[in-house]
C-alpha cells in the first residue's frame, strides 16, 4: 500500500466529501438492518397467533404495523444509498480529473531524453488505463469497503445482542476468508503488474503503427504488422486470462463459505430453539437474512481486494513517472526580458542517450538583430545548436550566454517564449490550419494569420481548400504536403513576432523559386530579430551577417559568403556544385 500513499493529499483535500459519505453509508445500513430484525418479530407474531397467545385483532395490527415499519425503512435506506452512491464515487471522479492533470503537468517539464527512453503508448497507457484502476481504488473500492464495514459492525452488534452463542458459529468460517484473501491478493498484485505492463506494450505498437501507417502501406507489410499484433493480443490475452484465473476463485470461495454459514445457523439454531435456549422461531429467520444481508459485502471483500491489488500495482507505474525529476530545471520564478545577444564559449555537449559527442569547442558571437547561418554535412551539430539555444539540453562544458546572462540561470519560460523555432521535420497538430498558425500567438486575429502565411508563401495554397483556414488537417498535418506543412510551421514560428527565430532547414521540402521569395519575406520580418538559419543551401545562407561550417561538431570555416566563397573549403565547393546544379536546370 505504499505506493497509494500518494493519494492521501487528495482524501485530505476532498475529506468533507467523504467524511459526509461515510455518515450516510453508516445510516443506510443501518435502516437496511432494520428489515431482519422486523422480518424475525413478524414471524414470530405468526407464530404467537397460531399457538393462539395473541388475538386476530392485535395480530394484524402488529403486522401491518411491522410492514409499514419495513417500508419506510427500505426507503430511507435506498435514498441514503443512492446519496452515497453520489458522494463517494463524485468524489473518485475528482481525484481521477486531478491525478490526470498531476500526471500530464509532469510530463510537460520532463526533458526530452525522457522521451527518447519512454515511448509514447505506455506514456497513454499510465496516464489512462492506470489511472482508471485507481479510480476504482478511491472510488467503488473505498465505497463497498464503508458499506461492509458499517454493515458488519452493526449487524455483530445486533446479533450478538440476539444470540451470542449463534452469532460465533455464524462467523466461524470468516477466518478462513481472511487467509484464503491474503494469499490470493498478493498473487493479483503481481499478475495485475503484468497485465499493466503488457498493455503499455500492445498500446505503443498500435501508436507507432497508426502513425506510420503510410510507410506500412508503401512497403505492403499490413500482412506482418497484422501478424506481430496478433501476437502482442494474443500474450496480453492470455495475462489477463491468468489474472481472470485469480480473480475468479474469490467469488465461489465466497459463497462456499456463505452457503456453510446459512447451515450452521439453521442446524444450531434448530438445536437452540428445541433446547430452549432460542425463545422465538423468528431468531433463526432474522439470521438466516443477516447471513445473506452479508452475503455480497463479503464477497465484495474479494473484489475490493483485487481492486486495491490492481490500484497498487497502478499506482507504482504511475509514481515511476512522477518521482522522475526533469533534467532541465527552471532556476527562477523572476521573468526575463530578452534582447537576443547569443554567445557560445567553448560549448562542448554529449547526449547522454547515445553518448555521440555533438559538438566540441564550439564558440560564436551573434549580436541582437544579426542573422546567423549553420552549414555542414548530416549529423555535423546544427540542429544540436538550435536544441541548446532553446535550452532542450543543458552543456556539458563551456558557457552559452544569452544576453551576457548564463542560458541555465534565465527565466525557463521567458527564454522559450521569446523564441520561434520551425523544425526541420514539421509537426503539426490534428486542428484546422488557422490554429495551428496561431498556436504560435493564441489571441491573433485573422487578419494576421492571413499576413503570417502570406509571408510564409502558404496563402495561396490555403484558400485553394474548400475550407479555407478552417481546413481540419490529419494526424501530423498529413492532410499537406512536406513543403506545406514547413511554410505552415514557418507562419507559426513569424506571427508570435518573437526575439529569437531558430531555422533548421525549413526549406527543404520547398523549390528554389518558393525559397527565395520566403527568403526575401524574411529579411524584412528578421531585420530587428535575432535569426539562425541552418541549411544544406548556400542561396539561404549568402544574406547572413554571419556564417559558420560545422564538421563532426568543429566549427571548421566561419565568416562571410563573400569572404568564405574566395576561400578554399567547404562552403566554396557547396557554392560551386549547387551553382552548377542550378545552371543545369
Amino acid at each position: 500500500m505504499k505506493a497509494l500513499k500518494h493519494l492521501n493529499k487528495y482524501f485530505f483535500k476532498y475529506r468533507y466529501r467523504l467524511i459526509i459519505g461515510i455518515i450516510i453509508t453508516i445510516i443506510a445500513k443501518i435502516f437496511a438492518l432494520f428489515t431482519p430484525r422486523l422480518i424475525g418479530s413478524s414471524i414470530n407474531v405468526v407464530s404467537d397467533r397460531l399457538n393462539g397467545k395473541i388475538s386476530q385483532v392485535l395480530f394484524k395490527e402488529e403486522l401491518m404495523v411491522n410492514i409499514l415499519y419495513l417500508l419506510g425503512a427500505a426507503i430511507i435506506a435506498g435514498l441514503f444509498t443512492f446519496l452515497m452512491r453520489q458522494t463517494i464515487i463524485n468524489v473518485s471522479r475528482y481525484i481521477e480529473y486531478d491525478l490526470k492533470n498531476e500526471i500530464y503537468e509532469h510530463y510537460q517539464v520532463l526533458s526530452l531524453n525522457f522521451y527518447k527512453s519512454n515511448r509514447t503508448g505506455d506514456l497513454m497507457n499510465r496516464i489512462s488505463e492506470d489511472v482508471g484502476k485507481v479510480r476504482m481504488y478511491v472510488g467503488p473500492a473505498i465505497m463497498y469497503t464503508m458499506n461492509t464495514i458499517t454493515l458488519f459492525v452493526v449487524a455483530l452488534i445486533y446479533m450478538i445482542n440476539t444470540a451470542p452463542k449463534l452469532t460465533l458459529y455464524t462467523l466461524l468460517p470468516l477466518p478462513i476468508l481472511s487467509v484464503a484473501i491474503y494469499k490470493l491478493s498478493r498473487l493479483i498484485n503481481k499478475r495485475s503488474t503484468i497485465v499493466q505492463q503488457s498493455l503499455s506494450t500492445l498500446s505503443t505498437y498500435t501508436q507507432e503503427t497508426f502513425s506510420g501507417i503510410s510507410v506500412i502501406k508503401s512497403y505492403g507489410i499490413e500482412p506482418r504488422t497484422n501478424y506481430e499484433f496478433e501476437n502482442l493480443s494474443a500474450q496480453n490475452r492470455q495475462k489477463q486470462i491468468n489474472l481472470t484465473k485469480v480473480q475468479a476463485l474469490f467469488f465461489p470461495m465466497m459463497i462456499l463459505l456463505i452457503g456453510i454459514s446459512n447451515l450452521l445457523v439453521i442446524y444450531i439454531g434448530g438445536i437452540q430453539y428445541i433446547n430452549g435456549e432460542i425463545e422465538n422461531i423468528g431468531t433463526i429467520a432474522e439470521f438466516i437474512i443477516y447471513v445473506n444481508m452479508l452475503t455480497w459485502p463479503v464477497a465484495t471483500v474479494g473484489w475490493v481486494t483485487s481492486l486495491v491489488q490492481q490500484a497498487e500495482a497502478s499506482q507504482q507505474r504511475i509514481n515511476e513517472f512522477l518521482q522522475t525529476e526533469p533534467e532541465i530545471k527552471n532556476q527562477t520564478t523572476e521573468l526575463t526580458p530578452i534582447k537576443g545577444d547569443i554567445e557560445f564559449k567553448h560549448v562542448s555537449f554529449v547526449y547522454p542517450d547515445t553518448n555521440i559527442e555533438a559538438l566540441k569547442d564550439v564558440s560564436f558571437t551573434l549580436k541582437s538583430g544579426d542573422t546567423l547561418a549553420i552549414l555542414g554535412k548530416t549529423g555535423s551539430g546544427k540542429s544540436t545548436i538550435l536544441d541548446l539555444i532553446g535550452r532542450l539540453h543543458d552543456i556539458d562544458s563551456g558557457e552559452i550566454l544569452i544576453d551576457d546572462t548564463p542560458i541555465s540561470v534565465l527565466n525557463l519560460y521567458s527564454l522559450r517564449h521569446s523564441i520561434g523555432y520551425v523544425p526541420q521535420d514539421a509537426f503539426l497538430f490534428s486542428d484546422s490550419i488557422k490554429n495551428n498558425i496561431k498556436f504560435g500567438k493564441e489571441d491573433a486575429t485573422d487578419d494576421e494569420v492571413i499576413e503570417a502565411a502570406k509571408n510564409a508563401r502558404v496563402h495561396k495554397n490555403i484558400i485553394e481548400f474548400s475550407k479555407g483556414y478552417d481546413t481540419v488537417l490529419g494526424e501530423r498535418g498529413i492532410t499537406l504536403s512536406g513543403g506545406q506543412k514547413q511554410r505552415v510551421s514557418i507562419a507559426r514560428a513569424i506571427i508570435k513576432k518573437p526575439q529569437i527565430l531558430l531555422f533548421d532547414d525549413c526549406l527543404s521540402a520547398v523549390d528554389t523559386e518558393t525559397e527565395e521569395k520566403i527568403l526575401k519575406n524574411l529579411v524584412k520580418l528578421t531585420k530587428d530579430k535575432t535569426t539562425i538559419i541552418v541549411s544544406h543551401r548556400v542561396s539561404s545562407a549568402k544574406n547572413a551577417d554571419q556564417i559558420i561550417v560545422l564538421e563532426d561538431g568543429r566549427v571548421i570555416q566561419s565568416g562571410n559568403h563573400d569572404s568564405l566563397i574566395n576561400t578554399d573549403g567547404y562552403y566554396r565547393e557547396l557554392y560551386i556544385n549547387q551553382l552548377s546544379e542550378k545552371e543545369m536546370l
